[in-house]
């Protein structure tokens, strides 16, 4: 029932996001879902490739670990017949390698319904993101509880891992 529902619901929204200028994209292993579903994924990836406004990610049958040993694969496949030298694996070479290649890292996270944890998500391009937090559920988050999120980033200060001097002349 649940991949009847996402077919026709995309089916239904490929003409909004491309008169949006919304780009359709899929994480994870698309591949190991009913043929019927792929087709209509692979159709809303093609028919938005070009859009240049915001980007729907659509994560299916994905798990951050999983993507990470898909890139370590790639990439040891890629020394095994020399179109990468090891000494040119670096930070770079994993994340041209994620599902996410095409995608900037995010620099918000917000998790709904009061859990405190990222469960295997985006492990890797989550490194230097904000996290926020909600005990609201997906259902019930709302644009005015979105707002909230985005003030709350907003007010935050974004230090990509840099230390900061303390008033105690230690770092925080």
């Amino acid at each position: 029932m649940l991949m009847h529902m996402l077919s026709s619901v995309l089916k239904e929204k490929i003409l909004h996001l491309k008169k949006n200028n919304i780009r359709f994209h899929v994480i994870g292993r698309p591949e190991r879902i009913p043929p019927s579903v792929r087709d209509v994924l692979k159709t809303a990836v093609e028919e938005t490739k070009d859009n240049t406004g915001l980007v729907v990610n659509l994560a299916f049958n994905y798990g951050a670990r999983l993507e990470i040993v898909d890139a370590v694969k790639e990439i040891a496949a890629d020394v095994q017949n020399n179109r990468l030298d090891i000494e040119d694996i670096d930070e770079a070479a994993v994340s041209q390698r994620l599902y996410t290649k095409d995608l900037p890292d995010p620099d918000l996270l917000i998790r709904t319904s009061g859990e405190k944890r990222i469960s295997n998500f985006l492990l890797w391009q989550l490194s230097y993101a904000e996290l926020y937090f909600t005990d609201k559920c997906w259902p019930e988050f709302t644009a005015e509880e979105f707002q909230k999120a985005i003030a709350d980033y907003q007010k935050r200060e974004r230090r990509y891992g840099d230390l900061k001097p303390s008033l105690s002349g230690g770092f925080r």
